[in-house]
């Protein structure tokens, strides 16, 4: 039996941030398991309803007082430039935490997670050193100019599947535009987020980023509905999204959401095939499958569709499955053993549903304790299967096959989700009218997985409400004011009286 090496020795207990000192947690303690070995590696402390009021009171604080809000560009992206520096600097012992409670691929977190985390602080400050304004003059010899402030104190709630990345594209934006922070990392995952913020504390004022810990519906339903929060912005399942936004609403709180996906990934017999082979692989198995932007339900060209599945399975049955810290690991554990049996449970719902199991679908039992799990493919009855509506969020992909171009249209349109479609061909007509009949936020055409940061980031449907980007994370994260002004004396109004 395969026994990993823990990345890394954590604190034996994780806890919040407030005005850069440690929260002292008043509430539940929490196990924090290592996913490679099932092993518990540390406890969280969970913060109460009185640990949430003073980190916000720490962030209004240092809102109103500390001069920040009105901090000059120039300085404002030295500080962010330097956020940049400090996470390339401290690289090894981030990645490794994010290991620790994620158990994803080490060369994944320090090929990509890490570096997207950096470069949102540069993207920010390259952004707001580009910044314009607006002035309207009209014929009544008025001069109207518009202004954005920052919204004021942010809630940023942070997911478990790719803290890093994902926690930082809000916290560099709400820092870009003068907000003050309190960060929500999940339960399951709060050490590289917890190191993260103590160093960027570092390079900050006091109370400008704050970090509570806890379960949501504990802390994070005292943070969205705090009366003291200006903004929510937050990444996660639909379910809990609508709970967010139903208590961030009962404060009028602007919200984002970021939700689930079921993305279609559409393979037409005019595609590069092993462009589209190598995309749909990345695109289902990569960060262990549980990313929000998997192109899990694959739907390919009737004509390719058997040769496409069999070099599918093929590459699939190849890959290494193994210890996240391994260079030459491919997929890693389950975040959590919870997580590892619900997706499993979907081979049962393809079976009841009449779906053909390809490949997978179990436990490797000869890796241990550990939540690791076959990489799973599924041919599906129909797209009303269970596997092609629910997202699965794990390595688990369902093939579906098509006819028409309005055949494979109607059927990546006929989800509750709107994230990401993928569109795979080499014919031109055929990928600007499937593009354009998408109903989803992103389109990739013969491309996996990839970020336009200047671009809005969002989706249809249930798969969130707003969108992140360089001018959608402006308008969120900032309050428009307008100013209007007389170019000339006025001369006295008379009302009609003399």
């Amino acid at each position: 039996m395969t026994q990993f090496q823990i990345p890394i020795t954590p604190a034996e207990y994780a806890t919040g941030l407030s005005n850069g000192a440690a929260i002292k947690g008043t509430g539940s303690e929490i196990p924090i398991f290592y996913p490679a070995t099932g092993q518990q590696v540390g406890t969280l402390i969970e913060d109460g309803p009185q640990d949430v009021d003073r980190a916000v009171a720490a962030a209004r604080q240092a809102f109103n007082m500390s001069g920040w809000p009105e901090l000059s560009v120039e300085k404002r992206v030295e500080l962010l430039e330097a956020c940049e520096r400090i996470i390339l600097e401290n690289i090894d012992e981030l990645a490794r935490l994010e290991c620790l409670a994620t158990g994803l691929v080490m060369t994944q977190i320090k090929g990509f997670h890490l570096p997207r985390a950096a470069y949102n602080f540069r993207f920010f400050a390259q952004y707001i050193s580009q910044a314009c304004g607006e002035r309207y003059d009209n014929t009544d010899g008025y001069m109207s100019t518009v202004k954005r402030e920052p919204a004021g104190v942010v809630a940023l709630i942070a997911p478990w599947n790719a803290p890093l990345a994902l926690a930082t594209m809000k916290i560099a934006a709400a820092l870009a535009f003068g907000n003050c922070a309190v960060l929500k990392p999940s339960e399951q995952t709060p050490y590289s987020l917890i190191k993260l913020v103590s160093l960027l504390n570092e390079l900050l004022p006091e109370g400008v980023l704050n970090l509570v810990n806890g379960r949501g519906a504990v802390t994070g339903a005292h943070l969205v509905g705090h009366a003291a929060i200006d903004r929510v912005s937050f990444t996660g399942g639909t379910v809990t999204g609508r709970e967010v936004m139903a208590a961030a609403g009962r404060q009028l709180t602007p919200c984002t959401m970021e939700l689930g996906g079921k993305s279609a990934n559409i393979i037409f017999a005019s595609a590069d095939f092993d462009k589209a082979l190598d995309s749909a692989l990345l695109s289902i198995f990569s960060t262990n499958g549980q990313q929000c932007l998997a192109g899990s339900r694959i739907l390919v060209e009737e004509t390719i569709f058997d040769n496409f599945v069999d070099a599918f399975l093929a590459r699939m049955s190849r890959l290494k499955v193994g210890d996240p810290m391994a260079v030459e690991t491919e997929v890693g554990p389950i975040a959590s053993k919870t997580h590892m049996e619900r997706i499993l449970s979907f081979v049962d719902h393809a079976d009841q549903d009449g779906d053909e199991l390809l490949g997978g679908g179990h436990r490797i039992e000869e890796l241990g304790e550990g939540y690791f799990i076959k990489p799973t493919a599924v041919t599906a009855k129909s797209n009303a299967s269970t596997v092609c509506q629910a997202e699965i969020f794990g390595p688990f992909a369902s093939f579906l096959t098509f006819k028409t171009e309005e055949e494979a249209i109607s059927m990546a349109n006929d989800t509750e989700f709107g994230l990401v479609s993928y569109v795979w061909s080499d014919h031109l007509p055929t990928v600007m009218n499937v593009s354009e009949k998408m109903r989803s936020g992103i389109v990739w055409v013969n491309t996996p997985l990839t970020r336009e940061l200047r671009a809005p980031f969002g989706g249809y449907k249930n798969s969130g409400v707003g969108r992140e980007g360089g001018h959608s994370c402006e308008e969120f994260y900032t309050e428009e004011k307008t100013i209007t002004i007389p170019k000339t004396p006025l001369t006295p109004f008379q009302f009609g009286m003399k």
